[in-house]
């Protein structure tokens, strides 16, 4: 399907100033905005928008995109977002931009050398904050505060902060200091917890029978105690002891009893990708079903234009109450208070710690 800018603006009204945006994250084809794309954004008037591998060939380059894509919707403040966990989820890569470890890695210092592991975990969180901050990107989508179980998939594996809930709180805790110390939003994921999943719900669907007094003291236990975090990404899993019909994503009963009670989350709440093989149905409804259950933003991740007209046709402008959390999760970032930072000194206390 080719997208016409003249047959979208006929259906869609013209976003002015006072409009709140389509609660949609988008992403975007390649490492320049299409005039197609151009269009698009301005006339569907997203929140924000989110890069991957594809986008970011050179800081000049990545910092450019990052200044059109907000122009595309005339907002200087739109969130520009990235998953820059470090190991094998990093969308900035070397030779341009560091290298940094996977979460094990600062749990296993934690094992040995408790303080050390904090000060390692608070410091890559600083870093990535100061590489992103350079290019214009202002939300990470890290850490993950997922509970890794025996005989899960390997999804989450070394991503985790941990190998127990109360690891993954106080290492995890540390990194989102250190991103919110460099004026970087963190994303808490995957809400309310993807560690027990037996399949890669970017493949199918996960479902998980454990118990709810399990889930509760281990599973939740990390989102509970860090849910004063910006952002959260939900979980693409059914729950049978909460929802056997639903995935996190879609379901009212998981959203509003589980993530905005029991959790106590109060910031933006991101659905995971529209396009994981999890969800199920056309991308209009997907978008429908993850706003109309609770979630404040929709996330398209892979620039299909194709996808993200039928995403724009499901999606709905922002409500007040997601816009308010989404502006206090802004306030929150802005304000933060900048210690003086040497990057080379940081980067060397960050490699002598993890013995690199």
């Amino acid at each position: 399907m080719n997208w016409c800018a003249a047959t979208w603006v006929v259906s869609l009204p013209h976003p002015s100033a006072k409009t709140k945006p389509l609660a949609v994250v988008f992403g975007c084809s390649g490492p320049e905005l299409s005039e197609a794309e151009r269009a698009f954004f301005r006339d569907t008037n997203p929140l924000g928008f989110i890069l991957f591998q594809r986008n970011c060939h050179d800081p000049a380059q990545v910092k450019k995109l990052v200044a059109d894509l907000r122009a595309s919707v005339g907002r200087e403040a739109a969130p520009v977002m990235i998953d820059q966990e470090g190991g094998r989820v990093a969308r900035l890569k070397p030779p341009h931009w560091p290298e940094f470890p996977s979460a094990k890695a600062y749990a296993d210092l934690y094992a040995n050398n408790p303080q050390g592991g904090l000060e390692a975990a608070r410091l890559g969180g600083r870093l990535i904050a100061f590489e992103l901050a350079q290019l214009g990107i202002s939300v990470d989508c890290a850490p993950v505060l997922d509970v890794p179980q025996p005989g899960a998939d390997p999804i989450i594996g070394d991503r985790a902060f941990g190998p127990d809930a109360a690891t993954i709180i106080r290492v995890a805790g540390a990194f989102i200091d250190g991103l919110k110390a460099g004026g970087v939003a963190a994303v808490i994921k995957h809400v309310p917890g993807h560690g027990r999943a037996l399949v890669d719900s970017h493949k199918d669907l996960p479902r998980v029978d454990a118990p709810l007094e399990a889930l509760q003291s281990i599973d939740f236990a990390p989102f509970k105690v860090l849910h004063m975090a910006p952002w959260a990404m939900t979980a693409h899993v059914v729950y049978e002891a909460l929802d056997a019909g639903q995935p996190a994503t879609t379901s009212a009963s998981v959203i509003e009893d589980i993530i905005r009670r029991f959790i106590g989350f109060r910031g933006v709440l991101l659905s995971d990708d529209l396009s994981m093989k999890a969800l199920c149905g056309d991308f209009a409804g997907r978008a429908r079903a993850c706003l109309e259950a609770g979630c404040d933003v929709a996330l398209h991740c892979n620039g299909d234009m194709t996808e993200m007209v039928e995403v724009a046709r499901g999606a709905f402008s922002m409500t007040r109450a997601s816009w308010a959390r989404y502006n206090l999760s802004e306030l929150q970032r802005t304000s933060a208070t900048r210690l003086e930072f040497d990057k080379n000194e940081a980067r060397r206390r960050f490699d002598g710690l993890l013995g690199a």
